[in-house]
């Protein structure tokens, strides 16, 4: 017997950064990472994994005015802002279980602008680090 097994998509997927729905969002990517180290003792096999600080990291993709719409909100410039973001996919309406995720204390490290010959609107690629995931 065949089951239709619904995966989540772009269409479902719901970004608020700093207090506002991005409509112009075009992408969004972020990760947590823990340092980690074997720990080597007799033998050549190690004896235990030893775990170090945590960091998160992501990129927000948004089409220009949509930038510009971040921009005027931040009061000029988006590197001097702090803020949440909450990413929410899933359609419930249509069987799917709702994730949520809440990155706080989310900054910018980079606003850069890149043109190319044919560019039909721009594209923006924000990094940024944040705090924790929760």
């Amino acid at each position: 017997m065949l089951t239709n097994t619904r995966e989540y998509e772009w269409s479902d997927v719901n970004v608020v950064a700093a207090g506002r729905p991005i409509t112009g969002l075009r992408g969004v990517k972020y990760s947590s990472k823990q340092q980690k180290e074997a720990i080597y003792g007799s033998g050549n096999k190690p004896h235990a994994i030893q775990h170090g600080n945590k960091e998160y990291s992501g990129e927000l993709t948004l089409t220009q005015s949509e930038y510009e719409a971040l921009k005027v909100s931040a009061g000029g410039d988006i590197l001097d802002i702090s803020f949440d973001i909450i990413a929410c996919y899933g359609n419930p309406s249509k069987g799917d279980a709702m994730v949520v995720d809440t990155l706080v204390g989310c900054e910018f490290t980079e606003d850069n602008t890149e043109w190319k010959q044919g560019d039909k609107f721009q594209e923006k690629s924000l990094p940024f680090i944040f705090l924790d995931k929760k």
